[in-house]
C-alpha cells in the first residue's frame, strides 16, 4: 500500500541542494524520502561529480550519484555566471531548507551565506557541511571521508588482530556526517514551527567520525591505551562474529551465559566447554579467548553452513549466512521488503528504510538526469517562461 503524496511527512517543503559528492547530497536525499521537494543544483555541463564515479547505469548517471539522489530534481546552472547565481538566489529565497558543502569561505563570496541568505529569507534552515569545525583553525582545510577516518580513530578500530589499521567498506563517516545532518534540519523545522524563524546548522566530518568510534573510543579512554582490533569478532562478547563452518562462513552471536549453555548443549554436544571454568562467563571466554577459539572453530568446521544454522535457530542462537551483496539485494528478504525499486534498463536504487504506518517511504523519482527539471523549476518556482529559458540556456547559463 503506498502513501498518498500528500500524506508525506515533509509534503510541502523546499530543499535547495547545493551540495555535491556525498555526505550533503545524503542529507538532501533523506529530506526528499520523507516527502521534502528536493531541487539539486548541478554545473549544466559536468554535473556533480560523482556522475562520474562508479558504474554507469542510465546516460549520465552512475551507480554513485544513484545512491544518494533518488526523490530529487535536477537544473543546471551556472554559479559562475551572475545570471545563474541570481536564479539560485531567487529560489534560495522560496526555499525552507538549503544543503551546502562548498569549501569554508566558498558559500559567502558567490553571496549565498547564511547572513547574505538569511536577511532576504528569516525562515531559512541553512545546513552547511564540512570538513573540521568551522570556527576551528582546521576550518579552511577540504574534507575527505578516508582521510577523516584516518584522523578521527575510526581506521584504528578497523581491521584484524595484529593487522594494519583499515578503512570501512563505504564512506561510513560521509554517510553518518549527511544522516545527522537531515536530523539536525528535523529539529530546526520543528522548532520553526513555534518560533517562525530559521536556523543555521553545521556539521563537520570529523566530529562525526569521533563520534562513530562510541564504545570501543571511550573503552580506549577508560583503560589508558588502544582496543585492539578483532576484525570481525567482538571486542567484548565470546564467541561473536563470524566463523567457517564446512562450506562457507556463518555470523553466530552468543550474547549471555544462557545463550552459550544453549550453544554447547543443543547446537554443539559439548557439555565440557560449559563446565570449563575458563569458559564459563563471557568474562572468562574473553579473557581465555586464545585458549577457547581454536576449540570453537574445529567444532563448527565439521558442519555444513545448512544444518549449523538450523541447530542455532533451533536453540534460539542469532545467527545468519555471509551474503554476497548480489546475493543480498536479489535475495528474496530484500525482494519482500521491497528494497530494490527499478530495473536494469531504467535504473535501480535502494528504496527508503523509513516505514511510517507500516508503510514504506516512496521512490517518487529516480534520479535525475543533468538539468532534467530545470525549465520546470524555473517557471514553477520562479515565473520564467519557456522563451525566458531558452535565452539562458543559449547564453549557457542553465541546462
Amino acid at each position: 500500500m503506498m502513501f498518498d503524496p500528500d500524506d508525506l511527512p515533509l509534503v510541502g517543503i523546499r530543499v535547495l541542494d547545493l551540495s555535491r559528492v556525498l555526505a550533503g547530497p545524503w542529507c538532501a536525499q533523506v529530506l526528499g524520502d520523507l516527502g521534502a521537494d528536493v531541487v539539486k543544483v548541478e554545473h549544466p555541463e559536468r554535473g556533480d561529480d560523482t556522475r562520474d564515479w562508479g558504474v554507469r547505469t542510465t546516460p549520465g548517471n552512475t551507480s554513485y550519484f544513484d545512491s544518494v539522489n533518488r526523490n530529487k530534481r535536477s537544473i543546471g546552472v551556472d554559479l559562475a555566471d551572475p545570471e545563474g547565481l541570481a536564479l539560485v538566489k531567487a529560489l534560495a529565497r522560496e526555499s525552507d531548507v538549503l544543503v551546502q558543502n562548498f569549501k569554508t569561505g566558498g558559500a559567502d563570496r558567490l553571496g549565498l551565506g547564511y547572513a547574505a541568505l538569511s536577511a532576504e529569507n528569516p525562515r531559512l534552515i541553512y545546513c552547511s557541511v564540512s570538513g573540521y569545525a568551522s570556527d576551528g583553525s582546521e576550518a579552511t582545510r577540504p574534507g575527505y571521508d578516508l582521510v577523516v577516518q584516518g584522523e578521527s580513530g575510526v581506521m584504528a578500530l578497523n581491521g584484524d588482530y595484529g593487522g594494519p589499521p583499515l578503512k570501512f567498506g563505504v564512506a561510513a563517516v560521509d554517510l553518518f556526517t549527511g544522516q545527522y545532518a537531515a536530523q539536525a534540519v528535523l529539529a530546526a523545522l520543528y522548532q520553526r514551527e513555534r518560533t517562525g524563524k530559521g536556523r543555521r546548522v553545521d556539521l563537520a566530518l570529523f566530529d562525526s567520525g569521533v563520534s562513530l568510534t562510541s564504545y570501543y573510543g571511550l573503552e580506549s579512554l577508560a583503560q589508558g591505551f588502544d582496543s585492539p582490533r578483532y576484525g570481525n569478532a567482538h571486542p567484548s562478547i565470546v564467541p561473536y562474529g563470524v566463523f567457517e563452518a564446512a562450506d562457507g562462513p556463518v555470523v553466530i552471536t552468543v550474547g549471555n551465559n544462557g545463550q552459550y549453555r544453549r550453544f554447547c548443549e543443543q547446537v554443539l554436544d559439548r557439555l565440557d566447554l560449559c563446565d570449563d571454568p575458563r569458559f564459563a562467563t563471557n568474562l572468562d571466554r574473553s579473557r581465555n579467548r586464545s585458549d577457547f577459539l581454536p576449540v570453537l572453530e574445529a567444532e563448527l568446521a565439521q558442519w555444513t553452513r545448512h544444518d549449523l544454522l538450523a541447530r542455532l535457530r533451533q536453540a534460539g542462537i542469532p545467527c545468519g549466512e555471509v551474503a554476497g551483496l548480489r546475493e543480498a539485494l536479489l535475495g528474496e528478504r530484500a525482494r519482500e521488503a521491497g528494497l530494490i525499486v527499478g530495473d536494469g534498463e531504467a535504473g535501480r536504487v535502494i528504496a527508503p528504510i523509513y516505514r511510517l504506518d507500516g508503510r514504506r517511504m516512496p521512490v517518487r523519482r529516480m534520479p535525475p538526469p543533468l538539468g532534467g527539471s530545470t525549465a520546470e523549476i524555473l517557471e514553477e518556482r520562479l515565473g520564467l517562461g519557456s522563451e525566458e529559458t531558452q535565452v539562458l540556456k543559449a547564453k549557457g547559463v542553465v541546462r
